[in-house]
């Protein structure tokens, strides 16, 4: 993409003077901060599967029929550690919470790593609405509550052999007995707890409270896996409101709607330097 310094210029001024900043991130936010699916990360966190059942990246491999539950909970506790437990806040999104400070912000992300919160987010300024790969639940939602997995996972981890953990660890619902799921929206059995709706109740207050006022929407990394959760919504904004201008950084897929191509500055560079840039003074 041509005129760089213009659009860090233009995008630096569009923050520097907003009243409110809505954050949105997706995977390609996590991706440039480090947590790459593919590649060499996956396969020296996980050779043995690789070996064992062909797995080509991390992605894929969460769709993988797995035939018992002690090689489902291996791979999945495995993925877990690497990708939302043992990760510290990641340089990336510690850069972008500098670019935060001083601001009305909110955040709505896909994300499941946790990794705003870790940055120093606020909590109660996170809707993080496809789950937490740390939390578990009911694999048929017997029941409209999660739970926190970290210490079970762990011991998955370090007690797994040969691609399977012990049966003893293998976690069961507490209500019905039935086989328990990672927290993550991928089928009609996803929990929307009591977490869950007071996070979007502080969402919709946010976006009711800040009606009007001068709002910069940051979408970073936000593709079109699931994009009626932040990019239309982002594109409906910017486009029903003369206050509201999008800045979107996004490596493939940076083009802006051509009815909002005046209020949208556009990067397709490395996130890493537009963060930076923007930092400036």
């Amino acid at each position: 993409m041509k005129n760089f310094e213009a659009r860090i210029a233009r995008a630096r001024a569009l923050l520097a003077g907003a009243d409110a900043l809505l954050i949105g991130g997706g995977a390609g936010l996590s991706a440039a901060a480090g947590l790459t699916y593919s590649g060499e990360r996956f396969q020296t966190n996980f050779p043995d599967f690789i070996a064992k059942y062909g797995m080509q990246d991390m992605y894929s491999a969460g769709f993988y029929p797995f035939p018992t539950q002690e090689e489902k909970w291996a791979y999945w506790s495995r993925h877990i550690f690497v990708n939302r437990i043992s990760p510290p806040a990641l340089p990336l999104y510690r850069e972008l919470f500098s670019l935060v400070q001083g601001k009305d912000y909110f955040v709505i992300t896909t994300n499941v790593d946790a990794q705003f919160e870790k940055a120093g987010f606020e909590r109660e300024r996170i809707f993080a609405v496809q789950g937490d790969y740390q939390a578990l639940q009911c694999a048929r939602g017997c029941q409209n509550r999660v739970y926190d997995g970290e210490a079970r996972l762990r011991e998955m981890v370090n007690a797994q052999k040969d691609c399977r953990v012990p049966s003893s660890l293998v976690p069961k619902c507490p209500v019905c007995g039935g086989e328990m799921e990672v927290h993550i929206r991928k089928d009609e059995y996803f929990v929307e707890d009591e977490k869950w709706h007071a996070a979007k109740g502080r969402y919709e207050a946010f976006l009711s409270r800040t009606e009007g006022k001068r709002m910069v929407l940051l979408e970073l990394g936000v593709g079109y896996n699931t994009p009626a959760i932040i990019r239309f919504p982002f594109e409906r904004m910017t486009y029903q409101s003369a206050h509201v201008s999008l800045i979107r950084i996004n490596r493939d897929e940076a083009e802006a709607l051509k009815e909002n191509a005046q209020k949208t500055v556009c990067f397709s560079e490395d996130m890493g330097e537009v963060f930076s840039r923007l930092g400036e003074k």
